[in-house]
């Protein structure tokens, strides 16, 4: 059986003081550096372990990334008595001066990839345990090893910044204005439902079909689209959707005719009135209210086309 993470972590930290704190690091620290889903979730499980540990901890994060969170220039090395950096490539020359600056300390690395094991960046750290190590075998990706937390739900998003044909009625800026930062601001996965179908670009659905199999395995839809809410509603998925046109248009006309109530007017739209919306999407409610909606779709298509030949 394979040493768990807590275990190799304990290893990998002595010697260590009974009051010696760890600061963790990576990518994810650096203000420039890219923080992907596998550095936050190794992260995760370095912390946990930690935790398990008893071992006193802080993470420094890149300002960018986090705002108002601690940073490497606010982590003192005087306060550290070990540097752990998780997970990520070693190599380059953020490497020297993280190096530098925590040359007081204790410096150690952990699901790392050692592009050069015998480069500068990987010979500053006291010792080193990879994911591509080749003397000890490589060690299970960290990413792997994050606690679980609850899923988010997936959120389509279908806006369009056309329809110049409604002239002056147009609000989609203002709409979008709206909508997308409000968006960014939602523990949801976010996906671009782009209704537009396309051949030979990978991002756009090239049949109507392979939209229906996308949006049908969604939680919710945020649209201004009048084909974002039908056929969100046909696929049983609650649709958030606003009219982007001053007075009412076609996307108004249809969640009339379907009797959806979420529904609200581009030109006095607020993050309140998202925010309401939205919850009632994602709750058993809206969520009947949907699949309601789908059947009665169903059946209507159903008897259209019985009688044909």
């Amino acid at each position: 059986m394979r040493p768990r993470l807590a275990s190799r972590l304990d290893d990998l930290l002595r010697p260590r003081t009974p009051s010696g704190r760890v600061l963790v690091t990576g990518w994810f620290s650096f203000r420039d550096g890219e923080v992907t889903a596998g550095d936050a979730l190794a992260q995760r499980a370095v912390s946990a372990a930690l935790d398990r540990l008893g071992i006193a901890h802080d993470t420094a994060w890149s300002p960018v990334f986090a705002p108002g969170a601690l940073t490497l220039e606010a982590a003192h090395p005087a306060d550290y008595e070990q540097l752990l950096f998780v997970c990520g490539p070693v190599h380059g020359e953020r490497f020297t001066e993280l190096h530098r600056r925590y040359a007081s300390c204790r410096r150690v690395a952990v699901g790392v990839s050692l592009v050069a094991p015998d480069g500068a960046a990987a010979r500053g750290f006291h010792r080193v345990m990879a994911r591509d190590g080749r003397e000890h075998g490589p060690l299970p990706d960290l990413a792997a090893a994050a606690p679980a937390r609850s899923a988010t739900p997936v959120a389509g998003v279908a806006l369009t910044h056309g329809q110049g044909e409604y002239g002056d009625r147009r609000t989609h800026d203002r709409v979008a204005g709206t909508v997308l930062p409000w968006l960014a601001g939602k523990d949801a996965a976010r996906i671009e439902a782009d209704t537009r179908l396309a051949h030979g670009d990978w991002r756009h659905c090239g049949t109507p079909d392979q939209y229906l199999s996308l949006i049908g395995r969604l939680d919710v839809m945020v649209t201004d689209r009048l084909h974002g809410l039908v056929l969100a509603l046909r696929a049983g998925v609650p649709a958030l959707a606003v009219d982007p046109v001053r007075g009412a248009a076609k996307v108004s006309a249809q969640a009339r005719l379907l009797r959806w109530p979420a529904l609200l007017p581009g030109e006095s739209l607020t993050e309140g009135l998202l925010d309401r919306w939205w919850d009632w999407c994602l709750s058993p409610a809206g969520r009947d209210a949907a699949r309601r909606r789908r059947v009665r779709l169903l059946r209507e298509t159903a008897a259209e086309w019985a009688d044909r030949p």
